[in-house]
């Protein structure tokens, strides 16, 4: 859905006809129901409702032709989520909550009715629009659902409609709509500036070629910020192949880079006062007769060596020479997003993104902007004792440390290797799936921390 699609979903309230949503609290539900009329009372007893979250009615009005929703929802008013199993399932029309405005739950709303058609072609309800008496807000509103949605369509498209080239494109229509630049370094022109990124792509045809994706817009005079997106487009694990299982779902190793996308476009449609560098590495982790090995030594951007121990760590290789390219343009602050490790799931589960970073500031920063919007992320330690794991007998690091142990964090303090002296930095591994349906977020890709660090830039920034 674009942002038009969106915005056509909410609307100011001027007093136009429109059904009535009622949410009520667990906690409260008895009081409420002892206020209301007979029929409605009626109503609730014939549904068998008991005032549990969850529980629903259509209840009826005083017009034979009129009735209003019943919610009962233990979501507070600040969470987008609020009413968003009904901005699914509702009869098309137009309706108002009862108790307060749309507020955040309007986000929820919108992202309910979004749908990934591209493969097939599904007969959609007409349009359930919700009201609010906040007009002002429905710019911003629409913003992060287009972000959002851009982040689930990326994800969900498969491979073979996917490929670097088509992240260009992404990346080339951004640029075009916000008159940005575009920077492109491709195939073979990377061997010598971006040698691990080359390493990784250089299996794939050439029309899946690798490249290094930049883009560049704002005001020099602006704080410089730098947003790093992995896009593997798809991950064979290489020569250390994956097991079928393992690669199924592998279309959604871009989901990185997708987000990244998506937050750009945040900055550049709310025209933050900062200097945007966005780069993503865009590669396709392919089997062919010019991988690169397990054992191969290989050269960064940075200069440091990197024993490849395992070719199915690829996203760290490419995240390295971006990181170090960010860091060339002295930075204020930079944010990299990757689906990176399995530890991260097996640790912190699907929902939950780990938060790596030194700088303590931007730590309490990230998880504050976090609680603020329901775009939660725990923090996991950069934590120096592991970082000798990281030690080769014969280059300056590997890539992946024998065992498993701690694979999330020794995997971030790869990255940090990368990462400029001084310059605060923040790491998300993403899952960039969700694995099982919730209200107003389907199975599928979805975006996780995005809120969260659009509300950080919007906190530090959008004030100077």
């Amino acid at each position: 859905m674009t942002a038009t699609d969106f915005a056509a979903l909410l609307q100011p309230d001027r007093g136009q006809p429109a059904r009535t949503i009622q949410v009520v609290p667990p906690d409260r539900f008895a009081a409420w129901l002892t206020a209301q009329p007979q029929r409605v009372r009626t109503a609730v007893a014939a549904h068998g409702l008991t005032g549990k979250a969850g529980d629903r009615a259509v209840l009826p009005a005083e017009a034979a032709d009129d009735w209003s929703m019943l919610l009962v929802c233990d979501e507070p008013t600040s969470s987008p989520w609020r009413i968003a199993s009904l901005g699914a399932s509702l009869p098309p029309g137009t309706y108002r909550l009862a108790d307060a405005d749309a507020g955040a739950a309007a986000l929820g709303w919108l992202l309910a009715q979004h749908r990934f058609d591209l493969y097939r072609k599904g007969n959609h309800p007409g349009p359930r629009v919700l009201l609010t008496t906040e007009p002002a807000a429905i710019q911003e509103t629409v913003r992060v659902a287009t972000a959002t949605a851009r982040v689930r369509d990326l994800v969900n498209t498969g491979a073979s409609d996917l490929g670097p080239a088509e992240l260009e494109d992404a990346a080339s229509a951004l640029a075009q709509e916000h008159h940005a630049t575009l920077s492109v370094t491709r195939g073979e022109a990377l061997a010598s500036g971006y040698p691990m990124i080359h390493a990784v792509g250089q299996a794939a045809v050439r029309e899946r070629a690798p490249r290094l994706i930049e883009l560049g817009w704002g005001d020099a005079a602006h704080p410089r910020v730098a947003i790093i997106g992995k896009g593997v487009v798809f991950d064979t694990g290489g020569l250390d192949l994956k097991p079928s299982t393992a690669m199924r779902l592998m279309k959604k190793d871009m989901g990185g880079a997708a987000h990244a996308l998506a937050l750009a476009e945040l900055v550049m449609a709310a025209k933050l006062p900062i200097r945007l560098h966005l780069l993503i590495p865009a590669v396709e982790n392919a089997v062919a007769g010019n991988a690169f090995r397990p054992g191969d030594v290989l050269r960064s951007r940075a200069g440091l060596t990197v024993e490849n121990t395992n070719t199915d760590a690829e996203g760290r290789l490419i995240l390295g020479d971006a990181l170090t390219r960010a860091g060339e343009e002295t930075p204020e602050l930079i944010l990299d997003f990757a689906t990176l490790t399995g530890a991260a799931r097996v640790a912190l589960g699907p929902d939950l993104p780990p938060l790596f970073t030194d700088d303590e500031a931007l730590a309490a920063d990230l998880l504050a902007a976090g609680a603020t919007v329901h775009d939660p992320l725990w923090r996991l330690p950069l934590w120096d004792g592991y970082d000798e794991m990281l030690k080769s007998d014969i280059a300056d690091m590997v890539n992946a440390p024998d065992g498993g142990f701690a694979g999330a964090i020794t995997a971030a303090l790869f990255l940090r290797r990368f990462v400029p002296k001084g310059v605060p930095w923040a790491h998300m591994d993403v899952f960039a799936w969700r694995p099982a349906t919730k209200p107003g977020r389907p199975k599928g890709g979805d975006a996780f921390a995005l809120r969260a660090c659009y509300q950080l830039l919007k906190t530090r920034y959008a004030a100077r």
